[in-house]
């Protein structure tokens, strides 16, 4: 798939932009703030409805405006799709799609798919359970759109509750009507939090041999990377240890039943705290290399080779599910090559060529390696044109 003309107003630095891009390589180039990662930014929007870089939409805003539009024209397979979001500051943001009437925005979930390597990327790795969560989360939706509903309804759950337990927390007792509201929560955290779940390990399932298999070409399979799904019920349940099953044999019923146990027998703990302990939003992904955590052994060359690996599998992932000819996700590459040595520039540059649509950011024309020097664009502070 691609995306042929781009349209932005009031998004980010930009007032009004009209962006044509091609079929094949697209280099923008430009210093360091003048835009450029904003321009890949909005289309990476248009896939997730949110942002690589901030985690809620005021910032996308132009200063000063109240809305801002992101116009798409995309292209898969022989479809034509014109595609449109609406950011409105304290208000549900909208689509439409074909110039149709507005909908909810998550309605074009799915539509757009994007794999997006960034600096950012070192969080996967470095950073705290909530970025490789994230990702698992944002890789399961694409795949599913469904699924919005079900991460959106799990937050609203959890949100509530949590503020139903400090509520009652300092409390000798909770009320009977509070008991029974808690244990109303109870029953659908854990409902939804085992959908979820279920969710990200199918997820895990597909993307864990691309990952190794990526990560050997990138690193010379000096190591080998491995992910494992850990769960906050693990060491929880007293029939068996969590800890020697694997987790990802289960249906999604054992799982539901495995949270209930744990919610029901750490009741006393979770009200003294006033907080939920257990469900998907305490959970992470570990990943290894070798026999160590990549988190804090992991060289920076390694720590580059493994995030990069994570979106290569991703990549993998989506040709899988949709293989018919034009539907393949667009590939963004954001300012990754300055950080890279040559020879992982040029892997991952020869990796990635064949795809339908790449989009590559870069401050000089010298970070881009020869495999991807296609159709340029010069950024100038609010413009973008034809270099």
């Amino acid at each position: 798939m691609y995306i042929s003309q781009l349209s932005l107003t009031s998004f980010r630095s930009y007032a009004q932009a009209d962006v044509h891009l091609v079929p094949g390589i697209n280099v923008l180039v430009g210093p360091n703030g003048v835009g450029k990662t904003n321009i890949v930014e909005s289309i990476g929007y248009l896939a997730n409805l949110a942002s690589h870089r901030v985690s809620n939409d005021a910032p996308l805003l132009n200063f000063g405006a109240e809305r801002a539009l992101i116009r798409g024209t995309l292209h898969r397979g022989n479809q034509q799709t014109q595609l449109e979001v609406e950011i409105t500051s304290g208000k549900i943001n909208r689509a439409r799609i074909n110039r149709a009437n507005p909908v909810r925005a998550r309605e074009i979930l799915g539509m757009v798919r994007t794999v997006l390597f960034a600096p950012e990327d070192l969080a996967l790795i470095k950073g705290d359970p909530s970025n490789r969560r994230r990702f698992l989360d944002e890789l399961l939706v694409t795949l599913r759109p469904v699924e919005a509903g079900t991460k959106n309804d799990y937050e609203r759950i959890v949100k509530q509750r949590n503020a139903l337990l400090k509520s009652i927390r300092g409390k000798s007792k909770p009320t009977t009507s509070q008991e029974n509201t808690l244990q109303a929560w109870d029953l659908q955290l854990a409902a939804c939090g085992a959908r979820l779940i279920r969710g990200r390990l199918n997820v895990l399932s597909l993307l864990r041999p691309y990952m190794q298999a990526a990560y050997a070409d990138l690193a010379d399979g000096a190591k080998e990377a491995s992910a494992v799904y850990r769960s906050s019920l693990e060491g929880e349940v007293d029939d068996a240890s969590l800890s020697a099953r694997d987790l990802e044999t289960l249906g999604q019923e054992e799982i539901q039943e495995l949270l209930l146990t744990a919610i029901e027998a750490n009741r006393s703990r979770e009200l003294d705290r006033g907080i939920s302990l257990f469900g998907p939003h305490r959970d992470d992904l570990v990943l290894t290399l070798g026999t160590a955590p990549a988190k804090g052994y992991a060289s920076h060359g390694e720590t580059w080779s493994f995030a990069l690996s994570l979106r290569l599998a991703a990549y993998r992932v989506f040709g899988d599910d949709d293989p018919r000819p034009g539907s393949g996700p667009i590939l963004i590459l954001d300012d990754v090559f300055a950080e890279l040595d040559a020879t992982r520039r040029n892997r991952l540059a020869h990796i990635v060529a064949g795809a339908e649509q790449v989009l590559v950011t870069a401050a000089v024309v010298e970070d881009v390696p020869e495999a991807l020097k296609g159709h340029f664009f010069q950024v100038s502070p609010g413009q973008v044109v034809d270099a």
